[in-house]
């Protein structure tokens, strides 16, 4: 089969069988009468194994090991094909997550598209100062794509570039919410923190939903931010989780205060108070622990939590007792 035919059939251009020739791997050995190669079937056959293990990822000159070498393995060069091809498709990938950032931020002309991957470039560099200028930078100066905020934000340690990445976020409103949801159910228990921080920075609508939501989260961690942002909106459902961070001693002064914030409307003072009270009845007998759900009745007006200070006031455990006199003092005082 002369070489026309053998490129038509196989597909190999004919520019390529002469390449192939010139390296010795496939040479054919017939002749026509007027000189042309002629092709046999073995050097076919040849022709479309050259073309599989190349369909691998393999050199050209390491088919011709595998075709010629009888010594020749296979498993290390594989191995090697398959760290060599995860690298490319990671690097693949990284291109185009920073080509639909700057797609996604709509750039009106060339010189836009170059702040944008600047500014991308900052926010994933090794200097805290970088990052947290890029991060004061994305609202007003270069337009952003909130995905590569949320994504900055969930891996951020340094608490100055956190702090500056979770106010960028929030100028930005529920736009970023659906990915940091996505991070409350994060394996990492860091993410989860990250992602609860940044919802809780975001003002009411989906961001207040969502922060209900995590109330039932399996990360207590993830339930106390949430519980505090919630009871700084007003919102009773946090009250439950507050009162158990008054009693585990966890943020308890915080607690405290969403408590008395929560408080300040009269159908939930007297439903605050009774709570605490039921956990000084039936919950540790430790003083530390009676100590501050004392001190979290300072705040909480109404007739339950005065009746149960003044209770109090009698208690067997001195530090309790003096603690919730001082209280009804002040009270009265005012």
């Amino acid at each position: 089969m002369l070489i026309g035919d053998v490129a038509r059939r196989s597909g190999v251009s004919a520019r390529m069988l002469r390449h192939y020739d010139s390296l010795g791997l496939v040479r054919p050995m017939g002749r026509t009468g007027a000189g042309y190669r002629e092709y046999s079937g073995e050097d076919i056959r040849r022709i479309f194994h050259i073309e599989s293990l190349r369909s691998l990822g393999l050199s050209l000159r390491d088919v011709g090991r595998a075709l010629d070498d009888p010594d020749f393995t296979p498993s290390e060069l594989v191995d090697d094909l398959i760290r060599q091809t995860r690298e490319r498709i990671a690097d693949e990938t990284e291109l185009l997550t920073r080509l639909r950032r700057i797609g996604a931020a709509e750039p009106a002309g060339w010189e836009d598209v170059l702040q944008i991957v600047a500014l991308l470039q900052a926010l994933g560099s090794k200097s805290a100062g970088k990052r947290q200028r890029a991060a004061l930078s994305s609202v007003e100066e270069v337009p952003v794509p909130v995905e590569a905020l949320v994504e900055a934000v969930l891996s951020e340690t340094d608490p100055n570039v956190a702090g500056a990445l979770r106010w960028a976020l929030a100028r930005f409103g529920d736009d970023g919410l659906a990915l940091l949801a996505e991070g409350l159910g994060s394996p990492a228990a860091e993410v989860r923190k990250r992602a609860v921080q940044s919802i809780a920075e975001i003002p009411d609508g989906e961001a207040t939903a969502l922060l209900r939501d995590a109330l039932a989260n399996p990360d207590v961690v993830v339930r106390r931010y949430a519980a505090l942002a919630l009871g700084a909106r007003g919102v009773v459902d946090a009250v439950p989780t507050l009162v158990d961070m008054v009693d585990e001693g966890t943020n308890d002064v915080d607690a405290a205060d969403a408590l008395s914030a929560l408080a300040s409307r009269p159908a939930l003072a007297d439903q605050i108070a009774t709570r605490l009270v039921d956990r000084l009845a039936h919950g540790t007998a430790e003083s530390s622990v009676r100590q501050r759900l004392t001190q979290a009745l300072a705040d909480i007006p109404g007739i339950t939590a005065s009746r149960a200070l003044a209770d109090l006031s009698h208690d067997k455990d001195r530090a309790v007792a003096l603690t919730a006199t001082y209280i009804l003092g002040m009270r009265n005082a005012r």
